[in-house]
């Protein structure tokens, strides 16, 4: 049942419900999912977290991941995921939106706008997806001083420090940041691009009782794990940040050159979410139930003829 005015809100904060999924064995799974719809049709899945990825966001608004978006334009997409689901949604800071300061507004920002948890990089700006060349650091001060700001600000937001560095600087210094990381007052850490099994399976040996964070993102350095296999290596958390975008993108193409090509949808339908579909996700008629003035809708079966 998807979220509706006046239904029951969780009593815990984001924050605290993110911590508790986290305390449970199995590991959390979170797709990427940062629009209302998605979101919904994820959660009847039975996803407890989602993750709202940058590339995604920054896509949807016609943009490159560059670190061009605003935490106001992040702000629009947290509070539609959050309030059509009720879930605590795992979101990404990117590199934090500027310095110490910038990073305790966007704490604040996206607590107030319903995220559960944040994760922050050790890119320089213009930042780039972790699975692409070139990518320039920030000195492990500089983040670790983010890092603390972040914690001195929130509230009940989970933080988690992302690095970079095992591309550039190995895995030595990839764990050596780590836990530079989590002494700054990182709740758990994210190696970003690490490209074989034993790469996984070495990070986690070498910080143990460290909750950690895996991506497995198509086109990428990463080959395909499952989240079991991911659990199996002692990951806690895994997500697929933009795969929902991909499909839908290329629904979208297809749909597109097919109307440009026929002049019209008529070949698309067995591709169509229905309109009863539709209004079954996003609860409709629970909506029409809350305003006595509304007349019950009659959902349209199927498509008329030509008469």
């Amino acid at each position: 049942m998807p979220y509706v005015i006046g239904a029951d809100l969780p009593d815990a904060p984001a924050g605290e419900r993110f911590r508790a999924l986290l305390e449970r064995p199995q590991i959390l799974q979170m797709p990427g999912a940062h629009l209302g719809l998605a979101a919904l049709l994820a959660k009847k899945q039975g996803f407890e977290s989602l993750y709202l990825s940058g590339a995604a966001m920054s896509a949807t608004m016609g943009m490159p991941d560059l670190g061009m978006i605003t935490i106001e334009d992040v702000c629009f997409f947290i509070r539609q995921v959050v309030r059509s689901t009720q879930l605590p949604v795992l979101v990404d800071g990117d590199t934090g939106y500027g310095e110490a300061l910038n990073v305790m507004h966007m704490v604040r920002s996206f607590e107030d706008a319903g995220a559960g948890a944040v994760h922050l990089e050790d890119q320089l700006l213009p930042k780039k997806c972790g699975h692409l060349n070139d990518k320039k650091l920030a000195g492990v001060d500089e983040m670790c001083a983010k890092i603390a700001a972040a914690r001195r600000a929130r509230r009940h937001l989970y933080i988690i420090a992302r690095t970079d560095a095992v591309a550039s600087e190995g895995m030595d210094g990839g764990i050596a940041r780590a836990q530079r990381y989590l002494d700054a007052g990182a709740d758990a850490i994210f190696p970003e691009a690490l490209t074989t099994r034993g790469m996984f399976e070495e990070f986690a040996q070498r910080m143990p009782g460290v909750k950690l964070l895996a991506n497995m993102t198509e086109f990428g350095r990463t080959p395909f794990f499952t989240a079991a296999e991911f659990e199996a290596m002692g990951y806690a958390m895994v997500i697929w940040p933009v795969s929902h975008l991909r499909v839908a993108a290329k629904a979208w193409e297809g749909l597109y050159a097919q109307i440009a090509a026929e002049g019209g949808t008529q070949g698309a339908l067995d591709r169509m979410q229905t309109r009863a579909e539709l209004y079954e996700a996003i609860g409709y008629h629970a909506y029409e139930e809350l305003d006595a003035s509304l007349i019950r809708t009659v959902v349209p079966e199927g498509m008329p003829q030509q008469g």
